[in-house]
């Protein structure tokens, strides 16, 4: 292990203990994310948020708390070689192993006019599903946080008329005995990037070539995602503890003030 990769490490637990060691922890206990026994494939992505996540499941292997087998999972959906090199730099500052699998999705969407975030975000997990569970895994882990949870409780409310929010944990549907956990899910962005900026880090931003062609063409093009952070970030100004109720909105459900209920 590097000297690098200590300090990153100690500092998790010593700077960045309440922030972000402990809600890691508290969000796998309080939503039974993982249980004794469990193979765990950690999805890296080469951005900051899946690889703050490996290096929070290798100090929880390395102490024993659960009795789990953990394998990083990088998928190349087409990276280029700059971005590749990147990803492998930094699972070595960071002191992680990870198996690496290339596929050709970014080919498969970038002439897709209608939606294709949509479709390369489903063919990224039914590989990853797949791979991980070629490697022996029942539960994949996303790199998905606390602001990605209240954006989009936000994002189904303002454009698709529904309240619904990112579960920290999900039943896979197409894959029999695969799970889905959310491991930061309680762990929040500035935190992270703090994490980030205080080791002088540097991850993938979006890699993505359809994200790259549009910035090119309209430096005003945003994303939706990006257009409801930047309405929380105000709101916060006027609105101090604006995330944490919103977060809360899908837990303190009055059904008795709800005139219509829908079920699966």
């Amino acid at each position: 292990m590097t000297d690098k990769s200590k300090t990153v490490r100690e500092c998790i637990k010593t700077k960045y203990h309440d922030s972000i060691w402990q809600p890691f922890l508290m969000a796998l206990e309080r939503y039974h994310l993982i249980e004794d026994g469990d193979r765990i494939g950690v999805c890296i992505s080469g951005g900051k948020d899946s690889m703050l996540l490996a290096v929070l499941f290798d100090m929880l292997s390395y102490e024993g708390i659960y009795d789990i087998t953990v394998r990083n999972i990088v998928m190349d959906p087409g990276y280029n070689s700059d971005n590749r090199l990147m990803i492998e730099e930094n699972l070595k500052t960071l002191g992680l192993e990870a198996d690496i699998f290339e596929t050709q999705i970014f080919d498969s969407v970038v002439n897709v006019k209608n939606n294709p975030c949509y479709l390369c975000a489903r063919m990224r997990r039914g590989h990853l599903y797949k791979n991980a569970q070629d490697r022996g895994c029942n539960k994949i882990a996303l790199g998905h946080h606390y602001d990605d949870a209240v954006e989009t409780i936000l994002m189904s409310m303002l454009m698709s008329g529904q309240t619904r929010t990112m579960m920290p944990k999900v039943d896979s549907e197409n894959f029999e005995g695969m799970q889905l956990i959310r491991p930061l899910y309680l762990v929040g962005e500035n935190d992270i990037i703090s994490w980030r900026e205080k080791n002088e880090l540097r991850f993938l931003a979006c890699a993505c070539r359809f994200t790259e062609e549009v910035e090119r063409q309209d430096s005003e093009t945003v994303s939706k995602r990006r257009e409801v952070k930047e309405l929380i970030r105000r709101l916060e100004g006027k609105i101090p503890d604006v995330k944490e109720n919103i977060f809360k909105s899908v837990e303190n459900v009055d059904v008795s003030r709800l005139f219509s209920l829908k079920k699966k």
